[in-house]
């Protein structure tokens, strides 16, 4: 009886991974059992930095909001309460883009936030 090996599943399931792998140094770009730790390593990774990349981003914007008010004469946790106030649907990532790319409107947004909080 004939053996049977299936060897075009088996290099295309290859091929696939080191696919996967090109970039990586050394022989972990070409030696399949590196390969495999290798790359099931970096997706692993991967999907972790993309939760993060989240985080990083919502942090970077806060910090910018927050400079961006003081300058303004406010505290950041202010400023957030005086918008919830005023009802403003803004988010996060629009203000801070705001802060840093035209100042005055986010000053006029300020002064809504502080009368709210005034009153």
């Amino acid at each position: 009886m004939v053996r049977v090996t299936n060897a075009v599943a088996t290099h295309r399931r290859k091929k696939r991974l080191y696919k996967r792998a090109k970039g990586f140094r050394g022989d972990r770009k070409n030696h399949l059992r590196l390969t495999i730790t290798a790359v099931l390593r970096a997706l692993a990774f991967n999907y972790e930095h993309r939760k993060q990349n989240k985080r990083n981003f919502r942090s970077l914007w806060i910090q910018r909001i927050g400079a961006a008010a003081k300058i303004n004469g406010v505290s950041y946790s202010k400023f957030m309460h005086g918008l919830k106030l005023v009802g403003c649907e803004l988010d996060r990532k629009v203000l801070a883009d705001l802060a840093v790319r035209d100042p005055d409107a986010f000053a006029t947004i300020v002064e809504r936030a502080k009368e709210a909080l005034a009153s």
